[in-house]
């Protein structure tokens, strides 16, 4: 991971503006390590630099704007920057992923791949864009979803003003928690649609 102690230390003097780009172009699948950013401004939040709102505004409107733009490359573009990206055996698995969730619940994976599955987001913004998803649906799921990322992010950094690292591990447990346990009861409800389909 890239070293990024020097831009940390630019979040007092910058915060909103760089909780706007750092969120911005993580959401274009860049490898900005968006949520330390947020951890950190939570952490200014609780020693009284930063506001919470404001911090929470900047961090949402990042990831929307982001969301539009990966949304409307896919509306004019998609199937091309899709086609490239499968391309990368990395890539592969994700997209595949990505277009599973897509196709069983579109509005709530655009909420969950915001904050809960975030490394699919990038890629669900260019499929609903490339399928021509409703622009109005897309955009009410990626602001409660980028929301609720922010506000998860900044508040565990003000919870553990200090202790980024600690905070960042345990999110990142709780996160795969629900993550795991959420998949237990999409797979729950998937084997009782099954069997009554039988």
């Amino acid at each position: 991971m890239m070293d990024i102690d020097w831009l940390l230390a630019l979040v007092p003097q910058y915060g909103l503006w760089l909780l706007v780009a750092t969120t911005f172009l993580s959401c274009l699948a860049l490898p900005i390590p968006a949520s330390i950013f947020m951890l950190t401004a939570g952490g200014f939040v609780a020693m009284g630099e930063l506001g919470f709102w404001p911090a929470l505004l900047a961090a949402s409107l990042g990831g929307i704007l982001g969301d539009q733009v990966g949304f409307w490359a896919g509306h004019h573009w998609g199937a091309p920057l899709l086609a490239h990206g499968a391309r990368d055996r990395r890539h592969q698995a994700v997209l595949m992923r990505a277009k599973t969730m897509l196709a069983a619940n579109g509005m709530m994976t655009i909420f969950l791949t915001r904050w809960l599955f975030s490394p699919l987001g990038p890629w669900v913004n260019l499929m609903t864009g490339a399928a021509r998803y409703s622009p109005m649906r897309f955009t009410l799921g990626s602001i409660a979803g980028e929301t609720v990322w922010a506000g998860i992010y900044i508040g565990f950094g003000f919870v553990f003003a200090g202790n980024i690292a600690a905070a960042n591990d345990l999110l990142g447990s709780v996160l795969g928690l629900i993550a795991a346990l959420s998949a237990v009861v999409v797979l729950g409800l998937w084997l009782r649609h099954a069997r009554k389909s039988v």
